[in-house]
């Protein structure tokens, strides 16, 4: 008899699944190797027990799926920064709204440790950029409620250069979960992976998922590759300006003449910061080109 489940976790080759509110251990068919695919954590699929084991015999259709980490059909990308040990680092937080909305993921930009200082100039920036943002505080519990309204029902990652504190994010939205965290590192200013493996984790009638080593994107070697002409639509904020362009099929949007994106950033219309950012990734894969893949 086949069972429909979710997967929850995946280590080692065992996919472990969840389907009415029991986990099943489960290997993968062999035929997906032979296709290319593999099952991912988040993967919506049949299987079938045979004994204490089962066998994953059918992967669903996917709304999107992840490289690194492996992970699919994400929801919502929370995009972790703390406000301070360690700053904000904006073009790691640009270029993963990028990849988020190149994932067709939404992306929320979280800062984190806002007991430590004021963030209200990174905030302005990403408001005006149209996204959704929260800040919290593991300290004062402030901020938390925003999270469980934007969970409920779908399933979530978050991300963020190590020492943000998305493990103690999750403790404190879901306290029985009680993940390893550790203190920075003063010498290195940064944190150690505490996170292992990627897991999701019920919640709300939906799922959170924690994503271990998932910090940067980088366009040239990890697989997720951006090219320059889908470049300036992981950037919303562009969409009203790109159209009016003087040369608009051709306009790369970084310092061309007569260029509607550069203009409005002149005017206040874009935040310059990620403008900033979105010429530094173009630099990066302006020389990619799809047919060389």
């Amino acid at each position: 008899m086949l069972i429909k489940g979710t997967i929850i976790q995946s280590i080692s080759g065992f996919y472990y699944i969840e389907a009415a509110d029991a986990v099943y251990e489960c290997k993968a068919r062999g035929s997906f190797r032979k296709n290319n695919m593999s099952p991912l954590v988040g993967d919506t699929v049949d299987f079938e027990m045979n004994g204490e084991r089962g066998t994953v015999v059918k992967i669903y259709d996917r709304k999107n799926f992840l490289i690194r980490p492996p992970v699919a059909n994400i929801d919502i990308l929370f995009i972790v920064a703390s406000a301070d040990k360690p700053r904000p680092n904006l073009f790691i937080i640009d270029k993963l709204t990028a990849f988020a909305v190149y994932h067709n993921i939404k992306p929320v930009i979280v800062f984190s440790k806002t007991d430590l200082c004021d963030v209200s100039q990174y905030v302005e920036i990403y408001k005006k950029a149209g996204f959704t943002v929260i800040t919290c505080s593991a300290q004062n519990g402030e901020g938390f409620d925003d999270f469980k309204e934007l969970v409920n029902g779908r399933i979530c990652a978050f991300t963020g250069n190590s020492g943000v504190g998305k493990s103690s994010i999750l403790n404190a939205i879901l306290p029985e979960l009680q993940l390893e965290t550790n203190e920075i590192s003063d010498k290195l200013g940064r944190g150690r992976h505490t996170t292992r493996s990627v897991t999701l984790y019920k919640m709300l009638g939906g799922y959170i998922a924690d994503t271990p080593g998932f910090s940067s994107i980088d366009f040239e070697t990890n697989g997720e590759k951006i090219f320059k002409d889908d470049l300036p639509d992981c950037f919303p904020e562009f969409g009203q300006f790109t159209g009016s362009c003087k040369f608009s099929l051709s306009c790369s949007h970084t310092a061309d003449k007569g260029c509607a994106v550069v203009e409005a950033v002149k005017n206040g219309l874009i935040p310059s910061e990620r403008h900033e950012s979105y010429c530094k990734m173009y630099e990066e894969v302006k020389s990619l080109k799809k047919w060389e893949l």
